[in-house]
């Protein structure tokens, strides 16, 4: 199974960065791979959607995994760079109050 793309901020932390469609064909690749990188021991992770032009609910459940993953593991999931569409998505949702999102991938960490 092919992975997305990741490297490590400065701050160290791991930024995966899926593109296209995150709909229930990618999904299960991103929700796999976040699930391995915390258990390879990196739990603070940021998930780069500058590149996303669709999210479905697949897309979303991969995320909030990600999350809960993190967090039980003594981390955080945060989102970068969310498109106009993956916004919109998140916020219909409410899920904006739980993904924290900021403006880019890098910057996600800074501070705390």
């Amino acid at each position: 199974m092919m992975g997305f793309e990741t490297r490590t901020t400065q701050a160290g932390a791991v930024v995966i960065r899926p593109e296209g469609r995150l709909n229930m064909v990618a999904a299960p690749r991103l929700r796999e791979q976040l699930r391995e990188l915390v258990e390879n021991g990196s739990t603070r992770l940021v998930v780069d959607l500058g590149a996303i032009d669709f999210i479905d609910s697949s897309g979303l459940g991969a995320l909030i995994s990600g999350l809960k993953s993190a967090r039980q593991a003594g981390g955080d999931l945060r989102i970068a760079a969310p498109t106009d569409q993956v916004q919109n998505v998140l916020t219909l949702t409410n899920l904006n109050r739980v993904l924290r999102s900021h403006d880019s991938a890098d910057s996600a960490f800074d501070g705390g």
